[in-house]
């Protein structure tokens, strides 16, 4: 994944933010709304693409695009850090391929030791019958 190619292919438009605010919320446009077309991407690979689908399909619309907003600063410029930042993470976690759990085989001592274990506790309850005088 080559983080500036796939910045470079985002893109963003400002948008008034709503909220609190006062008389600036009206004038300035300072929340952000990205957007990543997943699916005409050229700095992601076919591989890439599919795991992204697969892993954020609740997050992307039909047409396979990624859409975020930001509006936590009144500023613009943070708001559109905060967004990409917050893209990156994302991504960076849609094409994290966990490693595969290899099952562990339980020991001979400890199969042994379970074994003897179960003898013992047997033997015990055994010895606590009433003896058959038969």
């Amino acid at each position: 994944m080559e983080k500036e190619k796939i910045i470079s292919e985002l893109s963003f438009k400002a948008v008034r933010s709503s909220g609190a605010g006062g008389q600036n919320v009206n004038k300035v446009s300072s929340k952000v709304v990205l957007t990543f077309d997943l699916k005409n991407s050229q700095a992601l690979t076919e591989e890439e693409k599919l795991l992204l689908e697969t892993k954020l399909y609740s997050r992307l619309t039909t047409d396979l695009v990624l859409i975020l907003n930001c509006d936590e600063d009144r500023s613009q410029l943070k708001n559109k850090e905060i967004v990409i930042k917050r893209f990156l993470e994302i991504i960076k976690n849609g094409l994290f391929v966990p490693k595969e759990r290899k099952p562990t085989k339980i020991p001979k001592s400890v199969i042994r030791k379970r074994i003897k274990d179960k003898k013992n506790i047997s033997e015990v309850k055994k010895n606590r019958r009433k003896p058959d005088l038969n």
